[in-house]
């Protein structure tokens, strides 16, 4: 076990290390933690709306004399996530630029123009609402970071900046600023629309969703990459790296897309597709955060006689409650402890197979609404769901985890009170 940690500490952790606070991909990160009050309310709506319980439905329409009061709802989705790739360019664009310290509203601004210049409209004028949410992700993706790229490295260049006097006010000075880098960016991306219509490629995206993104969301909702997916994030914070946040880009890039698929075919009453989305894990796996840290803590409760480890439960007993477990994950310390990596990457797979195989058999709806990551465990699974077998499932996988944590639990106590002893002999004998 030390020559696997010490090799993976060699090699493995300075490169995912790197792979974590690399520019780019904490961009998008931080774009898509930016809008998701938006998404998330844009879900919620469409559960509102679509609740699957007839009484409920009955109720509403009776109250209303109809169904326009689905209007509320839908009017929420329309402007929200309907609306990802428009509002997650400027967000992106947005935060990439603002880590070189250049203009960050201006290239957010530059990269939305940008956008707007490969959508294909429609015969009569329109803009497609297919590819203006999550369907054209990896287009606004792509637009962000080239965009924000090229103007940043123009707006460094003094000969490219309008410098105004000094009694104009600073609002339009910036503006003067970034008007040659901007319009330098819109030229280079209507010169590439105008390459792409050249070489017969009329609509942008719809390219990438069938050869990238359409691929992609297909493997995504497999039970391998579920399995891998979890792997991953566990293994790189047990190095004390942030899992979560360098598997977020992937996480919300492809399976937000699948939740959305869900969401809009609950809407439509038709079946739904997807097993894992992104609401699969949130709800099911990450209970109390990463390494399901809730059920660590209950298992602390149950056999645990070291104050240390109680003080920890007590500190992170209520961050758990809401997924934040950096309180336990460093307080104990589980980051870099060989005892707690088995059950702390174990009891995350083994929960992603009693989830899927629940949700493949049709013991466990499938998820029909994206979550706030702080939603609470139990919860979790009803909102996701939209029904209480969501909400019994994990109160099941809580169970399972428990049970899976004491036996380490106690191990971990044995192996502490060993090196204390043989500590104190030390101590004595000197």
């Amino acid at each position: 076990m030390r020559k696997i940690i010490e090799f993976l500490e060699k090699h493995f952790v300075p490169v995912a290390g790197k792979i974590g606070s690399q520019r780019h991909l904490v961009a998008v990160r931080d774009g898509f933690c930016s809008i998701m009050p938006l998404v998330i309310a844009g879900s919620l709506a469409v559960l509102i709306n679509a609740f699957p319980a007839k009484g409920y439905q009955k109720l509403m329409t009776g109250i209303f004399g109809g169904e326009s009061w689905k209007n509320l709802g839908g009017n929420i989705w329309n402007g929200t996530f309907a609306l990802m790739s428009l509002l997650i360019v400027f967000s992106i664009a947005y935060n990439l630029a603002k880590s070189y310290d250049s203009d960050a509203f201006q290239s957010g601004l530059v990269a939305f123009a940008c956008l707007g210049m490969l959508f294909t409209a429609s015969k009569d004028g329109t803009l497609p609402f297919t590819f203006l949410g999550t369907s054209g992700l990896f287009v606004a993706i792509f637009v962000a970071i080239v965009s924000t790229e090229i103007f940043v490295r123009l707006a460094a260049n003094p000969k490219l900046v309008i410098k105004m006097p000094d009694g104009v006010p600073p609002a339009v000075s910036k503006s003067f600023a970034a008007l040659l880098p901007g319009m330098i960016v819109l030229v280079i991306f209507s010169l590439f629309r105008c390459l792409l219509v050249t070489i017969g490629v009329t609509d942008l995206h719809q390219l990438i969703f069938d050869v990238i993104q359409k691929p992609l969301m297909g493997l995504a909702d497999s039970f391998g990459s579920a399995i891998i997916v979890v792997f991953l994030v566990h293994l790189l914070w047990f190095f004390g790296l942030h899992g979560t946040n360098i598997m977020e880009p992937i996480m919300q890039s492809i399976y937000v897309p699948l939740i959305k698929e869900n969401i809009e075919a609950f809407q439509a009453h038709k079946a739904i597709p997807h097993i894992v989305t992104k609401s699969f894990f949130d709800a099911f796996v990450y209970q109390g955060g990463a390494g399901t840290c809730l059920c660590l803590i209950a298992a602390i409760y149950i056999v645990s006689k070291r104050k240390q480890m109680r003080t920890i439960a007590n500190l992170g007993i209520v961050p758990s409650w809401f997924n934040i477990n950096e309180p336990v994950l460093f307080g104990l310390p589980i980051v870099l402890n060989p005892v707690l990596l088995i059950p702390f990457i174990l009891i995350p797979l083994v929960l992603t197979v009693i989830s899927y195989f629940a949700i493949y058999t049709g013991l466990v709806p499938r998820t029909i609404a994206l979550l706030p990551w702080t939603t609470p465990p139990i919860m979790g699974g009803f909102i996701a769901t939209g029904s209480i077998k969501g909400a019994l499932l994990c109160i099941f996988n809580l169970v399972v985890g428990i049970a899976m944590y004491i036996p380490f639990i106690i191990a971990s106590e044995k192996m502490e009170k060993k090196y204390e002893v043989g500590a104190n002999q030390n101590i004595s004998q000197n």
